[in-house]
């Protein structure tokens, strides 16, 4: 086997990420492989979202572009180091959005954000800008989400919260993106959609997509992933194979008990 296919695709190494003055995460570090499905669980306020801010490169984003604040992404986390974040052996930490993206990285945000003004298919389209290389098209989408495909024309804010989940998720895959990080993609969803949903994520993983899903529904994330890190106030307080993330290591790591 080549020895980059050994190596893995995403390594975060001793990450620290602050807000100013204040530390969110304090020497983060873990490793996805090429197709693999890693979870990271945690408590509210645990990091869980500024890592993945961190990995996506939206720490760049220009504090005076009001509408990303409205949206949840305020941009005050600082760039973290170059070499604290890897991708296909290449240190990516402090660049920006849009050339992580370029890299094969793409962001399923958490609240879905997107363009109330623009249709089903505009939101989706805006993913596939870059026309990098790769299996994902328009057409690949709805035969993943047949009901995008009936609503194609709709404004966005005319879709159920699962619909708008799938949107998101589409957008993100006609990025082609090698890794694809997912922030709380069952946040106020039903039951019966977020089974949905997660049942689709195999179909992704098939072409060789890894995957880093953001969860606080614990076993959703561990019945999707093979390795599980949970952070507690920013560090890592359990990492190893989702099947030996017992329940009282769980409660360990959550509550630091």
């Amino acid at each position: 086997m080549p020895e980059a296919s050994r190596s893995p695709l995403l390594e975060v190494r001793d990450l620290a990420a602050f807000y100013g003055d204040f530390q969110a995460l304090f020497g983060v570090s873990l490793t996805v492989a090429r197709g693999q499905v890693v979870a990271i669980i945690g408590a509210n306020g645990a990091g869980k979202s500024t890592l993945l801010k961190c990995i996506a490169g939206l720490a760049h984003i220009p504090a005076k572009w009001s509408p990303v604040r409205r949206q949840g992404y305020a941009p005050s986390v600082m760039p973290a180091r170059r070499d604290a974040i890897v991708f296909d052996g290449a240190p990516i930490g402090d660049l920006p959005a849009h050339r992580v993206v370029a890299c094969g990285i793409a962001l399923v945000p958490e609240g879905r954000r997107l363009f109330p003004s623009l249709t089903v298919e505009e939101n989706l389209l805006i993913g596939g800008q870059l026309r990098r290389p790769g299996p994902w098209t328009l057409a690949r989408v709805y035969a993943l989400f047949p009901a995008l495909a009936e609503r194609r024309h709709l404004p966005s804010t005319a879709l159920s919260g699962g619909q708008q989940q799938m949107v998101a998720l589409g957008r993100a895959l006609l990025a082609d993106p090698r890794l694809l990080l997912c922030d709380e993609i069952s946040l106020g969803l039903a039951p019966i959609v977020i089974r949905d949903i997660y049942a689709r994520l195999p179909t992704v993983t098939a072409e060789g997509t890894s995957l880093v899903i953001v969860e606080q529904d614990i076993a959703q994330a561990l019945a999707a992933a093979s390795q599980v890190y949970c952070l507690q106030e920013g560090r890592v307080a359990f990492a190893g194979a989702a099947r030996d993330a017992t329940r009282e290591a769980v409660a360990a790591a959550y509550f630091g008990v």
